[in-house]
């Protein structure tokens, strides 16, 4: 059981083997890197290469740990117990399972992603340290031990918003995903976009990492906006040529909505625009 990539998904060496070291040592994988680096779809693809069902668990800044395990709809209950309803004597009824308990009672073994875990509180990590260590948990209504009948292979994703808790960064294995070199970048754009015109690729490589270089960008376009921006630069017939324009005017590259995402971005490109018209 080796997870080597697939064919819509370019993973790297390093990659790979941090996948499959977290796999043998049942450890979570914590990934980190820039948004739109894959770190979600890793999950996704791990899966579906190694043929497991895929359980993802998407964190919000309101999420608690315990709903990772399971809920308990007490406001249900009451409803029903005011309309008579024979269901309110057997509390599991109003018991609702959390991704974890799906991916601990999985008939085969499974991919569990939990997805963005330093957008909750600072305490959740370490609220789930025990039933990520010991693959069980306690129901508390109903005095179940639920234990995992075989290990998922847990990945946790990181935008790297707020710092996580030591004790669970000990019980992790950790990944960073470096933003692509052209050359993966292209291998990528390939997987996605089959047969395009290698002059477009290169150029439109050139001004998309020209424009990541850029001091002072609030926000540094990535690999999805790439693939976005190329697919409009294909549709609209634009050629190669037009991505390095020096007409006044046009030193933007066209279709710049699909890589530059706010105000602040925009207005920094048009003051160098300016600046460049100036010094010649």
């Amino acid at each position: 059981m080796r997870f080597t990539g697939t064919d819509s998904y370019v993973a790297t060496d390093d990659l790979n083997l941090a996948v499959n070291a977290a796999i043998t040592l049942g450890r979570p994988l914590l990934i980190k890197g820039e948004p739109g680096t894959g770190k979600t779809m890793l999950a996704e693809e791990v899966a579906r290469a190694l043929g497991m069902p895929l359980y993802q668990w998407h964190v919000k800044s309101t999420t608690k740990a315990h709903q990772g395990l399971y809920e308990y709809d007490a406001v249900s209950r009451l409803r029903d117990s005011q309309l008579g309803d024979e269901r309110v004597h057997e509390i599991g009824n109003y018991i609702v399972k959390g991704k974890l308990w799906e991916a601990f009672e999985s008939e085969q073994r499974a991919v569990l992603l939990i997805d963005e875990v330093d957008k909750a509180d600072i305490e959740f990590p370490n609220d789930l340290l025990q039933e990520l260590d010991r693959m069980e948990f306690y129901v508390y209504e109903t005095r179940q031990l639920i234990t995992a009948r075989h290990r998922p292979v847990i990945i946790i994703t990181s935008n790297n918003e707020k710092e996580l808790p030591d004790a669970f960064l000990r019980r992790c294995f950790f990944h960073y995903i470096r933003f692509p070199e052209a050359e993966t970048m292209a291998q990528i754009v390939e997987v996605h976009y089959p047969g395009i015109k290698q002059s477009l690729l290169k150029s439109a490589l050139e001004t998309f990492f020209g424009m990541r270089e850029v001091p002072g960008l609030k926000k540094k376009p990535s690999t999805s906006e790439l693939l976005d921006w190329l697919k409009l630069l294909v549709a609209e017939e634009i050629p190669a040529e037009a991505l390095h324009s020096k007409q006044p005017g046009k030193a933007i590259p066209p279709l710049h909505g699909a890589l530059l995402k706010n105000e602040q971005d925009l207005g920094l490109f048009e003051r160098l625009v300016g600046m460049s018209r100036r010094g010649r």
